[in-house]
C-alpha cells in the first residue's frame, strides 16, 4: 500500500510515541535488538533511537560463520550512531548440533534440515535475552513485519520473540516507505531480504514475491491461484506462531 506523505508523518509520529509508551508501561529504558543490516532491523533501530535516544539502543550482530552482508549491519550502527557488539554464534551452533548428533537413533534418526535452519535464530534470541537480563531496565524488541508474520516465515522462540513489535502490522513495502521517511540510506531498506543461513533470498525460498504477497494481504487480489493456495495454506498452518499458548480452562477459583 502506498502511503502519502501525511500518512507517513502521522505513522512515524504514532510509532515513536507508541514505543515510548510500551517502554513506560513495562518499566524499560533501553532496547536491544539483533541487527542484520536489512530493512526491518534498520527501521526498528531508527525508530528506537528517535523514541528513546540513540544512547538507549543497543544492537547485537550475531553472524554464523562467514556472513557476506555483515558490513551492512556495521554501517547501519555507524549511521545511527548506536552502540553495538558482535557475538559470533558459529561455535555455539556446532555445539548444539554435535549434542543432537550424539543422541541414539531411536531418539532421533538424524538432525533435520528444519532443525539446522531454526536453531540459529533461537540461539540469537537466547543471547539477546541473556544480555538484556544483565542490563537493568532493558527490553528486547521484535523486528518482524506483517508479511513474514502472515505466512509464518519466522522461528518460534527465535526471531518472532520480543517485548513488543513496532512493525508487526506493516507489510514489507510499507516498512520500506517508513525507512525512506526516516532518511535511512537505500542500501539498508531495499536489500533483498534473506535469512543469512541458507544462502538464498526469502523470495527464492518462498517461491513467490513479497509484492504479490503484500498486494494479496491489503487488497485480497492475486492472479496466480496456485500461489494463493500456498499463501493461504502457510497462513492457516503457521498462525499458531503468533497466538498465545493455549491453556486448558477449568472451573477452579482465582480469588486475587
Amino acid at each position: 500500500m502506498n502511503l502519502e506523505k501525511g500518512e507517513l508523518e502521522k505513522t512515524v509520529a504514532d510509532l515513536t510515541e507508541w514505543i515510548r509508551l510500551q517502554m513506560k508501561n513495562n518499566g524499560g529504558k533501553r532496547i536491544l535488538l539483533g541487527i542484520s543490516g536489512g530493512k526491518d532491523s534498520s527501521v526498528v533501530a531508527a525508530l528506537g533511537a528517535r523514541a528513546l535516544g540513540k544512547e538507549n539502543v543497543l544492537g547485537l550482530l550475531m553472524p554464523k560463520g562467514e556472513q557476506a552482508d555483515i558490513d551492512f549491519a556495521y554501517e547501519l550502527c555507524k549511521f545511527l550512531d548506536i552502540k553495538n557488539v558482535t557475538i559470533p554464534i558459529d561455535d555455539m551452533f556446532k555445539e548444539y548440533i554435535q549434542s543432537l548428533e550424539g543422541l541414539s537413533e531411536d531418539i532421533i534418526p538424524g538432525v533435520s534440515k528444519d532443525t539446522s535452519i531454526n536453531l540459529p535464530p533461537r540461539i540469537r534470541m537466547t543471547i539477546l535475552y541473556a544480555i538484556s537480563q544483565s542490563i537493568n531496565d532493558s527490553r528486547v524488541v521484535h523486528t518482524g513485519n506483517l508479511s513474514e508474520k502472515w505466512i509464518g516465515y519466522t522461528t518460534v522462540y527465535g526471531d518472532n520473540t520480543g517485548a513488543f513489535s513496532p512493525l508487526g502490522n506493516f507489510t514489507s513495502d510499507e516498512v520500506i516507505q517508513i525507512g525512506r521517511y526516516l532518511n535511512l540510506p537505500e542500501k539498508f531498506i531495499v536489500k533483498p531480504p534473506a535469512d543469512g543461513l541458507t544462502g538464498k533470498t526469502d523470495e527464492d525460498v518462498l517461491g513467490f514475491s513479497y509484492d504479490t504477497l503484500n498486494k494479496y494481504i491489503r487488497s485480497g487480489q492475486i492472479d496466480d491461484l496456485k500461489v494463493k493456495e500456498k499463501i493461504d495454506r502457510m497462513h492457516k498452518y503457521t498462525s499458531f506462531k503468533f497466538k498465545p499458548i493455549p491453556i486448558f480452562e477449568n472451573d477452579f477459583p482465582v480469588n486475587i
